[in-house]
């Protein structure tokens, strides 16, 4: 066999050592170029966020969620919302309410507008006639519950129109607060238009309390027409005031004798009020007047 100079061996083995040197300085430029990118990447950065001014705020990226959201409405203006309108039904908070105006006052209707003398008053009056009689003196509008000492309580009342007046004297039978009202068939008979019934109640025209005369179907009633008091209007009832009428009702007892004067009579305190009357003097003659004519 030949012989291989030692020479020639090492020449190879450095060109080996020489080709894997210059294979892995090939590698490493790319890489290095790599570090450098980044590394000049890194401080334009710094460079960008240090020289940001610092009312600029960084921009946020909508999250999913939110870019499916509508965007949100305009802000509303400052105008006022007018007193008669309403604020809108997408407004996140209601418009402040308007100042509202003081509330009107309800008047009470008053029932003592009528003429002086016909409020109730405590007044002098000769009778013979016991505490507790009733005395009405038609012509006057006035009724007269006698008292002790020669006084009488006195009330402004309203009497029958022409024709519908009558005299004498019965008793009260029985009494009814809130009474109901059932017109008898001659009233309807000239009135169809009325009910045939009426409950009790501030609508009723017999008022808060009635005092029922015999077994008629007259009455001492109260009226929800005040303005009527002192006037001649009724079928032959006769009507107070609600107020004077539930004063009355307490004072006057069932059996009290109830006195009605003719309506010539202008002056009850002069002449002696009937006494002892029969039952048929109950009503004095009245062409115009059926018997038991009832009234309101």
């Amino acid at each position: 066999m030949l012989a291989i100079p030692s020479g020639h061996g090492d020449l190879g083995e450095d060109m080996s050592k020489k080709a894997r040197r210059g294979k892995t300085e090939a590698l490493a430029l790319p890489m290095a170029g790599k570090i450098a990118v980044v590394a000049i990447a890194v401080a334009a950065l710094g460079y960008g966020l240090l020289s940001r001014p610092a009312s600029v705020q960084p921009v946020r990226k909508p999250s999913a969620r939110q870019a499916l959201l509508p965007p949100p409405l305009p802000a509303r203006t400052s105008a006022p919302v007018p007193a008669s309108g309403s604020a809108p039904a997408s407004a996140s908070a209601p418009a402040p309410a308007p100042a509202s105006a003081p509330a009107p006052q309800v008047e009470i209707q008053k029932t003592a507008d009528a003429p002086g003398k016909l409020v109730r008053q405590v007044v002098d009056y000769v009778s013979h006639e016991a505490p507790g009689t009733v005395v009405i003196d038609t012509g006057n509008t006035f009724l007269y519950l006698v008292l002790n000492g020669g006084q009488a309580m006195r009330y402004g009342i309203g009497v029958g129109r022409e024709g519908f007046t009558w005299s004498g004297e019965q008793a009260v039978a029985r009494k009814a607060e809130w009474p109901d009202w059932r017109p008898p068939a001659d009233m309807l008979s000239r009135q169809p238009y009325l009910p045939r019934f009426m409950a009790g109640g501030p609508g009723n025209p017999l008022g808060a309390r009635a005092m029922y005369l015999g077994e008629t179907e007259y009455r001492i009633h109260g009226t929800n027409k005040p303005e009527t008091i002192g006037k001649r209007v009724s079928s032959g009832c006769i009507r107070l005031t609600n107020e004077d009428v539930a004063d009355l009702y307490e004072r006057v007892k069932i059996g009290a004798k109830v006195i009605v004067l003719p309506a010539m009579r202008r002056n009850p305190a002069a002449h002696r009020p009937l006494q002892g009357a029969p039952a048929a003097a109950f009503r004095l003659p009245d062409p115009a007047s059926p018997p038991n004519r009832p009234s309101t």
